[in-house]
């Protein structure tokens, strides 16, 4: 079965992966690096490494199912779910683990629907959900942190510690909006009741606003992968695809 979808066609790759053909090249070589000592048992794979990486790319931006995906690829559908099996942990994100003195961070949570009810629960938006804490650098607004998925009807400081999102971090100076109370977090201040806030605390707010306002076109970018909608994947799924989409992020973004 001939597939329509290919990486040896470059006008394929942008729409499924967001990078120009030279970044994707960035990207194969890293995944050549990481794959290449894996020890080779049964079956060959029917497609290329290039294809694998452009079918799971391609499944998490479209969020087709696996019987419309495989056909495109001119494989079965039990061969496309092996490889996002496969490689999905494959592409995820590694987290940095250094940082420099002077670097600020951006932290904030999003909601992410998941159809596996062992791993959310029903949230704010009115749907099972997972809440994935996002920490991006507030200069280039590269990902640098994912924590783990937890269920969306916790609030972001619970998921901030949980996650492990704050010891990543570590000491760090991280912006976060005023749903994390009782961290070391940088927040908006709060008006009292009755008082009013100084000069200064308006000023210092607005300019709080205006920094952390990046992540949310981090998350608005990222949202443009259409399986962080209604993700169907089972068990770590959803956490991989996170991680994956986040890695294709800062390609597209470093250029």
């Amino acid at each position: 079965m001939a597939g329509v979808i290919t990486a040896s066609e470059p006008s394929w790759i942008a729409p499924f992966t967001g990078l120009s053909p030279r970044g994707f090249g960035k990207l194969m070589t890293v995944v050549r690096r990481e794959v290449s000592d894996e020890p080779r048992r049964g079956r060959p794979w029917s497609l290329t490494l290039e294809d694998r990486v452009l079918l799971v790319a391609a499944y998490w931006r479209t969020n087709l199912t696996l019987r419309q995906l495989a056909p495109l690829f001119g494989v079965s559908k039990s061969a496309a779910d092996r490889i996002i099996d496969h490689l999905g942990p494959q592409l995820a994100l590694q987290p940095r683990r250094r940082f420099r003195k002077d670097a600020v961070l951006i932290v904030d949570g999003t909601l992410v629907p998941t159809r596996d009810h062992t791993v959310a629960e029903q949230s704010k938006n009115y749907r099972y959900s997972t809440n994935h804490q996002v920490v991006i650098d507030a200069d280039t607004q590269l990902v640098v942190v994912v924590g783990r998925p937890l269920p969306g009807n916790r609030n972001d400081c619970k998921v901030w510690e949980e996650s492990g999102a704050k010891d990543a971090v570590g000491k760090t100076m991280t912006i976060a909006d005023g749903g994390y109370p009782g961290t070391d977090l940088v927040m908006p201040h709060r008006r009292r009741k009755g008082e009013e806030l100084a000069d200064w605390q308006q000023t210092h707010n607005k300019s709080h606003k205006r920094v952390r306002a990046r992540v949310e076109h981090v998350f608005a970018r990222m949202k443009c992968w259409k399986i962080l909608r209604d993700c169907r994947l089972k068990g770590d799924g959803v956490h991989h695809a996170m991680l994956g989409i986040a890695r294709l992020h800062n390609l597209d973004l470093a250029g």
